[in-house]
């Protein structure tokens, strides 16, 4: 089996952090160039909630701002030294946008963080985004639960310098 691709899929919380190791220690064994995907729920489609006084286009624009903040410490968290990265900012249904990256791109494998969700029981082990990836995906997925103790971390300000950070 051959992988060039991985795609991390990211939401910047601890399952994430977890996965970033896993990503980061397959691309190397693989050669593989690793993809760091986060996505920003399109909040002009979100109909569930209502706030008059918000102003979407300044809402977005943090958001935005706030997730290439996080993609970019993303560079120094649990690469352990990895540089063939590319970062991809995007925005949608994150399950939805994930999955059309992964085809897209010919992804050859999708490693995702789960968030532990130990105490809403075993039935509810992936959260929506993780599930729905592994069932509309069109290559493998590790999913990835955090097992209670903090992920590797590097300070290395060196790590994002061979990766592109796309917006």
């Amino acid at each position: 089996m051959e992988i060039k691709k991985i795609l991390l899929a990211t939401d910047f919380l601890t399952g994430s952090k977890h996965a970033t190791a896993y990503a980061a220690d397959l691309a190397g064994r693989y050669g593989a160039k690793l993809y760091v995907v986060h996505v920003i729920q399109d909040v002009g489609k979100l109909t569930k909630w209502y706030a008059p006084k918000v102003n979407l286009n300044e809402l977005k624009k943090t958001m935005e701002e706030k997730s290439k903040q996080e993609l970019q410490n993303c560079c120094t968290l649990g690469l352990g030294g990895y540089k063939n990265v590319e970062y991809r900012l995007l925005t949608g249904v994150p399950h939805e946008e994930i999955v059309k990256f992964q085809q897209d791109n010919d992804i050859g494998l999708i490693v995702i963080g789960t968030n532990s969700r130990k105490e809403a029981g075993a039935k509810e082990v992936l959260g929506s985004t993780a599930d729905r990836v592994v069932k509309f995906a069109t290559c493998p997925v590790l999913t990835v639960v955090p097992t209670g103790e903090e992920p590797p971390e590097s300070t290395d300000p060196k790590l994002c310098s061979d990766g592109e950070i796309r917006f």
